[in-house]
């Protein structure tokens, strides 16, 4: 029988989801004899014209503080510099281009999916770098030792932004309604939804568990 999939839906741009990033870690690696682990990003942020971080920084001001308060996960002062100085702030957030870049490298690296997706989320949350631009990658390149000049003609190639607009669809699929969602696949047509929201590891780990037996 094939081995059963944790999927778990994801946003680079999601707050919770970089507080779910240990939490989602930590089962991947509990599970992996069980079951193996893909990311699919969920296109929380997708606009025709790109608004401005201003339009969400007051909302964020409040937001960020719950995440680290519940989950214990702390926002780096480069990223909170953008949300409590909006007016300063040259960022239009879009989920379009980390999600390309993700099943970039999710191509290289197709056992480190859950690594990298929490490496774009520390790369914007905690160092303050835009992911919508093509410079914020470069340190995670020179980091997982992706040649550059391949990496960014990958970016520009629409087969990887066809891939991430079907993964966007296969979300929308799954009804996901809320990041981090994490949901197990045990054939093509029967899923179990586990969790919808941050959830905390031991709540999670037995909730998968649970699921397995049903397996």
């Amino acid at each position: 029988m094939e081995k059963p999939v944790l999927i778990y839906c994801y946003d680079a741009y999601c707050g919770w989801c970089y507080g779910f990033s240990p939490v989602i870690k930590k089962i991947a690696a509990a599970f992996a004899a069980q079951a193996d682990t893909e990311v699919l990003s969920g296109g929380m942020i997708l606009t025709d014209t790109p608004r401005h971080i201003g339009a969400t920084a007051t909302y964020i001001q409040q937001a960020y503080k719950r995440v680290e308060e519940y989950t214990g996960i702390q926002f780096g002062s480069d990223y909170l510099w953008h949300i409590h100085h909006p007016e300063e702030s040259d960022w239009y957030p879009s989920s379009e281009k980390p999600s390309i870049a993700l099943c970039i490298f999710k191509e290289y690296f197709p056992q480190l999916q859950v690594e990298l997706a929490a490496a774009l989320q520390y790369a914007l949350h905690y160092e303050g770098r835009d992911l919508c631009d093509d410079e914020a990658y470069r340190p995670l390149l020179q980091q997982y030792g992706i040649n550059e000049n391949e990496f960014y003609s990958k970016l520009k190639n629409l087969i990887y932004k066809e891939q991430a607009y079907y993964e966007f669809e296969c979300c929308r699929q799954l009804q996901v309604k809320a990041f981090p969602a994490v949901l197990l696949r045990v054939s093509d047509v029967k899923f179990h939804l586990l969790a919808q929201g941050y959830m905390h590891y031991e709540a999670l780990a037995a909730a998968v568990t649970q699921a397995l037996r049903h397996v």
